[in-house]
């Protein structure tokens, strides 16, 4: 499950400003924040689904596209390329990251930390998996 969220935009000729915080913009407590960056053309991030793990992520700068696939092969596009959006991505979303434009910059805020076995990285298993 995902959702597109506009978080706040405090618009001032001096430059403006979004801020996110919990509980009003982020459902959960944030226990990580991680950015990716430099991708080179062509490539992908991702490939993958969290067990427990909730995620938004941001295009700071640049955009990107986020493609979340279902677990019966179905799939949606969602093209991210303004700073005060942020795409809310639940447990069990198996998505990848594509289409990185010239110095994107996309930040995940997370509700875990770190842990390698909460990665679902084969799309078989996770179209099997169950809670």
């Amino acid at each position: 499950m995902y959702k597109l969220l506009t978080l706040p935009k405090v618009l001032d000729p001096r430059g403006n400003l979004t801020f996110l915080q919990h509980p009003a913009q982020v459902p959960f407590e944030i226990k990580r924040v991680f950015w990716t960056y430099d991708v080179p053309g062509g490539e992908t991030r991702g490939g993958h689904a969290f067990i427990k793990q909730e995620e938004i992520i941001i295009a700071l700068s640049g955009s990107f596209d986020v493609i979340i696939t279902t677990q019966n092969g179905e799939e949606e596009k969602i093209h991210l390329n303004r700073s005060y959006y942020g795409l809310y991505l639940s447990p069990l979303t198996w998505r990848h990251i594509e289409n990185f434009s010239t110095n994107a910059l996309g930040l995940h805020v997370t509700n875990t930390v770190y842990d390698a076995t909460d990665y679902l990285y084969d799309f078989q298993e996770y179209k099997n998996f169950k809670l």
